[in-house]
C-alpha cells in the first residue's frame, strides 16, 4: 500500500523552565508526521528527539523525512536507521496498528515536583489535588541543602505519600551511596538514575549499587534505545525500568518484552506533545497487569494548550486517552 507522508516541525516554549543536573531546558523540538491511505483515513506520530538522551537529532529526522519523499509504504519505518528511534516510533504510530485493548479503566499518576525548594510549595497543591506519588527532580543544587529540602518537602505531604527522586545520572559513587542511605529511612519509592549511565563501569555500579541498599532503583538514561532493555533484562536487573515509549524506536517489542519477563514497569512521558503522549499512554493501558504510577503528571506543559496531554491529575482514563485529538494540535501547527 502506498502512503501519503506529511510533516511539520515544531518549536515550542515550555512554560516553565525545566531544570535538572544536566542544565536547563526552555524548548522542546521535534516533528509531527502525518499519514494518510488511499481511502483517506490518517494517522499521525512525533518524533521528539531528547537532547542528550542518545544521538539522534531533530535535524536529522527531519533530513530523513525528506529523503523518504512524499509516498512510503508501510514498512518504511524499518527501513530508517536504528539511530533515528524516534522517527521510527512516530512512523509506526502513524501507520495502522493499535497496541491492543486496554486493560486497565484509568491508571495512577505520579506528579512531576519542579526542582529545588519550590517542591515544598507545590508538592502541598498537588497533594490537594488527589496526588499521592511524587517525582523530584535531585542533582541539581547542593546534596546538603536538597536533603534538607527533601525532609521539609514529606513533611509538608500527607501521611502515606511517595517520592521519587530523579538524580538524572548526577551523582558518583559515594554520593549515590549517601542518597541511597539516607532514601532507606524516609518513603522513597525509587532512586531515578543515580549514576551517569555512559560512565566506565556504569552497569555494574548500578548493580552493585541494587543489590547494597533496600532502596529500589530505576533505570531511564540508562534505557536509550531498545536494544538498552534486551541487555538489562539479560543482566537481571532487579530494579524499575522506566520506559518513555516515545523514544524507543520498536517500543510495543520492547514493551512486549518487559511484560513477558515480569518486569517491574514505569512508564514515562518525555515531554513530548499530545501526539507522541496518546501513543505512549495507549501502549500504558495495553499492559496486562499491575503498573506503578504513570511519570504522566506533566501537564500544563506548554505555553499553548492544544499541544498538551490531557490535565494533570492522580489518575487518568483510558477514554480520556482515547479522546485526545492530533487533528487540531497538526492544525495548530499549520
Amino acid at each position: 500500500m502506498v502512503l501519503r507522508l506529511e510533516y511539520r516541525r515544531y518549536s515550542l516554549p515550555f512554560r516553565r523552565l525545566v531544570r535538572t543536573s544536566r542544565g536547563n531546558w526552555a524548548t522542546r523540538e521535534g516533528l509531527i508526521i502525518r499519514v494518510e491511505r488511499p481511502d483517506g483515513t490518517h494517522g499521525f506520530g512525533e518524533a521528539a528527539p531528547v537532547p542528550g538522551f542518545g544521538e539522534e537529532s531533530v535535524d536529522a529526522c527531519e533530513a530523513a523525512c525528506r529523503s523518504l519523499g512524499p509516498t512510503i509504504g508501510e514498512g518504511a519505518s524499518a527501513g530508517l536507521p536504528q539511530g533515528l528511534a524516534t522517527l521510527r516510533h512516530a512512523l509506526a504510530s502513524a501507520i495502522p496498528g493499535h497496541p491492543g485493548r486496554a486493560q486497565h479503566a484509568s491508571l495512577a499518576v505520579a506528579a512531576l515536583l519542579p526542582s529545588g525548594r519550590s517542591a515544598v510549595e507545590e508538592g502541598p497543591v498537588k497533594a490537594d489535588a488527589g496526588f499521592r506519588v511524587f517525582k523530584w527532580k535531585v542533582g541539581v543544587g547542593a546534596a546538603d541543602d536538597e536533603q534538607a529540602i527533601l525532609d521539609d518537602l514529606i513533611g509538608a505531604l500527607p501521611s502515606g505519600s511517595r517520592i521519587r527522586l530523579d538524580a538524572n545520572g548526577a551523582w558518583n559513587r559515594r554520593a549515590a551511596e549517601r542518597w541511597l542511605d539516607l532514601a532507606a529511612d524516609r518513603p522513597v519509592e525509587f532512586v531515578e538514575q543515580p549514576v551517569d549511565a555512559r560512565g566506565k563501569g556504569a552497569e555494574d555500579l548500578l548493580l552493585g549499587l541494587a543489590g547494597d541498599f533496600p532502596v529500589r532503583i530505576a533505570l531511564d538514561e540508562s534505557l536509550v534505545n531498545d536494544g538498552d532493555v534486551d541487555r538489562w533484562l539479560g543482566l537481571g536487573w532487579p530494579g524499575y525500568y522506566v520506559i518513555k515509549p516515545s523514544l524507543l524506536g520498536d517500543a510495543g517489542a520492547t514493551v512486549e518484552k518487559l511484560s513477558k519477563a515480569a518486569a517491574d514497569v514505569v512508564f514515562s512521558s518525555a515531554l513530548e506533545t499530545a501526539v507522541g503522549a496518546q501513543a505512549a499512554l495507549r501502549l500504558a493501558f495495553a499492559w496486562k497487569g499491575k503498573l506503578s504510577a504513570l511519570g504522566f503528571g506533566v501537564w500544563p506543559l506548554f505555553n499553548e494548550p492544544t499541544f498538551d496531554g490531557p490535565a494533570a491529575a492522580p489518575f487518568i482514563r483510558a477514554e480520556d486517552v482515547e479522546r485526545m485529538d492530533p487533528q487540531l494540535l497538526w492544525n495548530a501547527l499549520d
